[in-house]
């Protein structure tokens, strides 16, 4: 299934489900703000074996909860908990459902089911997914909606630490989207947002979501199942990541699908940086999370030790990598990273898990990674220069 509305969201293969570990204590924290279609916060993949603490539901902003229905179909479980909890949340609603790590809402009002996942799609509950598959201890700010609303309920939200949206313009034509909330977000917020970019090779430099300069634009690599060695989408963005992936369907209870698409490597960044983000706060006993006037501006803002959005930015850049091109399947109908001009392809390089330990001692200066190579470096000024001539600064 190819969804011409979002950025990524290919065909889906049914596999087993996979055991979910117990969740460990509550400590250093991150907040992750997913803008999609809704979540099915009834899949198993969300449970969280406690409560969270009412100090961060009050700085959420919590309105209301939501006990869940633990027994029966997906449908049997929504229509035991409909009329205390779907019939009655309002555009003006944050609310948390216990025995998850999700706080949801959905500002645009008007959707069938506010928060859950529409039975006839499930891009959200994928993308989610996405994120704590990277950081399973991440609390998730869900925001269900498309618009400039929808990204700024997120945006002036003081917890929340990255914003990730995976939709935008089909081949990244050239139109105004949310880029005006992002900014919000980054530049004046000093949060992060991962924006994905097309599933076609159309630059992301014009995208409304992965361009901006103040974005992390991401496009996708296959790897682990169908590692080829190579790009399969967004040339020229920031970076490249998880193309494929095993993630939670928005129907069920306990199901999980193949799918694919810059959609759920744009999320997959995220958890990464949020992992990272949580094991420097654990390291200099920083307790809160996002970046508000009161943290002094700081994603980071611990003993001895402080990191800002573009500080954090930065370490993505210099730890992400080239791969080889060697192991191409010309039949496979991707492209091949080119050996001249990868920057070209896949920005600053490709990002999985295997980058979280370096950005980490880098930023906690346990370690510090080398410089770029110089032509690395102005492929990817030139690419900041147009994005910043076409957007501003």
């Amino acid at each position: 299934m190819f969804c011409s509305s979002l950025s990524g969201c290919f065909g889906n293969e049914e596999i087993a489900p996979k055991e979910i570990e117990e969740e460990m204590g509550f400590g250093a924290y991150s907040v992750v703000a997913p803008i999609d279609t809704g979540i099915n916060v009834y899949h198993e993949r969300f449970i969280l074996n406690e409560t969270l603490p009412q100090w961060l539901l009050d700085g959420l902003g919590v309105t209301m909860s939501c006990n869940l229905t633990q027994n029966g179909s997906w449908q049997e479980r929504y229509e035991a908990d409909a009329a205390t909890c779907w019939d009655v949340i309002t555009a003006t609603d944050i609310v948390y459902f216990p025995g998850t790590r999700i706080i949801g809402t959905t500002p645009d009002d008007g959707t069938d089911i506010p928060i859950l996942d529409d039975p006839a799609d499930g891009h959200g509950t994928a993308v989610t997914g996405a994120v704590l598959d990277a950081n399973p201890d991440a609390i998730i700010f869900f925001v269900e909606g498309f618009s400039d609303a929808a990204v700024l309920a997120a945006a002036n939200q003081p917890l929340v630490d990255i914003i990730t949206t995976s939709f935008g313009p089909i081949g990244s034509v050239p139109v105004p989207g949310i880029e005006d909330a992002t900014r919000v977000a980054v530049v004046e917020n000093h949060k992060v947002h991962t924006g994905a970019a097309d599933n076609t090779p159309s630059p992301a430099v014009q995208d409304s979501t992965a361009g901006p300069p103040w974005s992390i634009g991401v496009s996708g690599y296959a790897e682990e199942g169908d590692d080829q060695k190579e790009t399969l989408s967004g040339s020229y963005p920031d970076i490249a990541a998880d193309w494929t992936q095993v993630l939670p369907n928005h129907d069920d209870t306990d199901g999980y699908h193949e799918t694919s698409g810059t959609s759920f490597a744009t999320p997959r960044t995220a958890g990464i940086l949020s992992l990272v983000l949580t094991q420097l706060r654990e390291l200099s006993g920083d307790m809160g999370s996002g970046a508000s006037e009161e943290r002094g501006g700081q994603l980071v803002n611990g003993t001895n030790l402080s990191v800002t959005n573009s500080q954090l930015r930065d370490a993505l850049n210099l730890s992400a990598w080239y791969p080889g091109f060697s192991t191409w399947d010309p039949t496979s109908g991707t492209m091949p990273i080119s050996p001249i001009a990868p920057c070209t392809q896949v920005g600053w390089g490709v990002v999985n898990m295997s980058n979280v330990e370096p950005i980490f001692h880098h930023l906690s200066e346990i370690e510090l990674m080398s410089n770029r190579p110089a032509d690395v470096v102005a492929c990817m000024q030139a690419n900041q220069d147009i994005r910043e001539a076409y957007w501003g600064e």
